[in-house]
């Protein structure tokens, strides 16, 4: 919400009272003495008017977890385990999932109350690449390449995949680098060849990789550098 808005909403008065107050230097966000009336007043952001805080402001966190198998990517559900059941974190019902996993796939999850930083991280117009550890039924050739890096035609949504980038480890398994994030993306991919996904982890998303201390379940929250490189 732009500050002057928020100053009318919180003081009751009209614009240009509010107008001479930032212009007085009387608001100060998050400790520095802010004038420019569009300044953004976020859930996070400490707001003071003179010597009184209108808004004390939420702390931002920002969780890591390796998520098992056989777990929902739900805040609640009434017949399996949830990520958020995993989660040793206070006021964890706070948080919101940045990029679900299927309930069989397993990897790097991360949870969050700043939606502005999750919506950087997932919207496919960032192009923010996600990794995929994958292993399938059937053997995988060298022909899966171009026709990844190529797209495929997902009829429902009557759209083509953006090209991703598949690199072959070995007969069956492989890892898979794509910027979007449709429903079952990856086992449709390779559904085309009849070829079913046994196993699949996320390792990456964006810069953010998933810390190899942490055993499926694990959780920990991520530093000040991991946040900044959203």
């Amino acid at each position: 919400m732009r500050l002057d808005r928020f100053l009318g909403n919180q003081t009751n008065l009209n614009r240009n009272d509010v107008r001479l107050m930032l212009l007085a230097g009387r608001v100060s966000v998050d400790g520095s003495p802010i004038k420019e009336p569009m300044h953004e007043v976020r859930i996070f952001s400490q707001v003071r008017v003179d010597d009184k805080i209108l808004q004390h402001g939420k702390p931002a966190r920002y969780w890591m977890l390796h998520k098992p198998e056989g777990c929902v990517s739900a805040t609640t559900d009434p017949q399996h385990p949830t990520v958020l059941d995993l989660l040793d974190a206070p006021d964890k019902h706070d948080l919101h999932i940045a990029g679900r996993l299927d309930f069989n796939t397993s990897g790097l999850m991360l949870l969050t109350n700043d939606g502005q930083w999750s919506r950087r991280l997932t919207q496919p117009t960032n192009k923010l690449a996600k990794v995929y550890y994958v292993e399938t039924e059937a053997p995988i050739d060298a022909g899966y390449v171009d026709k990844f890096a190529e797209g495929f035609y997902f009829a429902f949504e009557d759209l083509t995949t953006q090209p991703a980038e598949l690199t072959v480890l070995d007969s069956h398994r492989a890892r898979l680098s794509i910027v979007e994030g449709r429903y079952h993306q990856v086992k449709r991919m390779f559904g085309f060849f009849n070829n079913k996904v046994t196993r699949l982890h996320r390792e990456s998303m964006g810069p953010l990789v998933l810390d190899p201390m942490l055993a499926p379940g694990e959780s920990r929250t991520l530093s000040a550098d991991e946040i900044g490189m959203i």
